[in-house]
């Protein structure tokens, strides 16, 4: 496949911090692509510079084999931004907010119709054409804001925390119809702080902290690479078990009261912690990516 989207050694300075810091990536046509960070690692930042909303301090950032800094309005023409927060203008219709949208684009009329018609079908609000937006579930929001991101038919969509303060039943709705998207060749790139969404949907990912990228692939990939197949998480260790683990280099978390230990899931040492160490007070489970993301960006606060 070819790269759609490909940075090179990209930064961007505020007030002389570097909020994205020298960073290199690529994005396959037709892949869906996943930005993971703590807060303020410069997710957002990035994302920004790649639909020319901030002009970027240095590097290269191409997309469709143009120059951001060069071709930005033909650029934008392409693209389709679901940005984090409701940008919906309130005071019109769900149906005039898409119809408005594509006038941007110098749409005609007749085919915004016929677009919006078929978008509303397909994010199943059709029967909510005629309501105010203020009328609208938190759910019915975002699906509208995914909707208008389409309107122009772009071939790469920019999803920046798409599903954020939905509950399950809404969240799954989004992730079915961003899901359905990607089968139908659309490049996606994707930022989120659930790390079920960036595992569910993600062809590949990567992982930034303080403006530099600290890992990169597919999410079965780094979780066995760095949390391993199967966690063992242990209330009240006592110093035996601590001193085996010690003793056979065993990759764990230790969290006071609690360590989480990373094993393969068939090994000697996994075998032992279950039938000589673990006879209560012990919880078994598959590895997950938040178990990588914890691992590499640290489990304290971000503010």
């Amino acid at each position: 496949m070819s790269a759609l989207i490909e940075a090179r050694n990209l930064v961007k300075v505020y007030n002389g911090v570097a909020a994205v810091d020298d960073i290199s990536f690529y994005v396959s046509t037709g892949e869906c692509f996943g930005l993971l960070g703590p807060n303020g690692a410069g997710k957002t930042t990035t994302i920004r510079m790649l639909y020319g909303f901030s002009p970027i301090s240095r590097g290269r950032l191409t997309l469709f084999g143009q120059d951001i800094r060069k071709h930005w309005r033909a650029i934008k023409g392409r693209i389709g931004v679901c940005q984090q927060d409701n940008t919906l203008d309130p005071d019109l219709t769900v149906e005039q907010n898409l119809l408005i949208y594509a006038g941007y684009f110098s749409i005609p009329a007749a085919e915004a119709r016929a677009r919006s018609a078929e978008l509303l079908a397909f994010f199943a609000l059709t029967h909510r054409k005629d309501a105010k937006v203020m009328e609208l579930s938190g759910g019915m929001a975002r699906r509208l804001i995914l909707a208008r991101a389409l309107v122009n038919r772009p071939e790469l969509l920019i999803l920046d925390e798409p599903t954020t303060g939905l509950d399950p039943q809404s969240r799954h709705q989004v992730w079915d119809k961003i899901a359905a998207l990607k089968k139908k060749g659309l490049t996606v790139l994707l930022t989120t702080h659930y790390m079920e969404e960036a595992a569910s949907l993600c062809d590949r990912l990567m992982i930034i902290d303080h403006g530099k990228i600290l890992v990169e692939g597919g999410p079965e990939d780094l979780i066995n690479r760095y949390a391993g197949r199967q966690v063992i998480e242990i209330e009240g260790a006592d110093a035996s078990l601590r001193t085996y683990l010690s003793d056979h280099g065993a990759q764990l978390d230790d969290l006071g009261e609690k360590l989480i230990v990373y094993t393969s899931g068939g090994s000697d040492l996994h075998r032992t912690i279950q039938e000589e160490f673990c006879t209560e007070r012990c919880t078994f489970r598959n590895g997950t990516l938040e178990d990588v993301f914890l691992r590499l960006t640290g489990r304290e606060l971000r503010e």
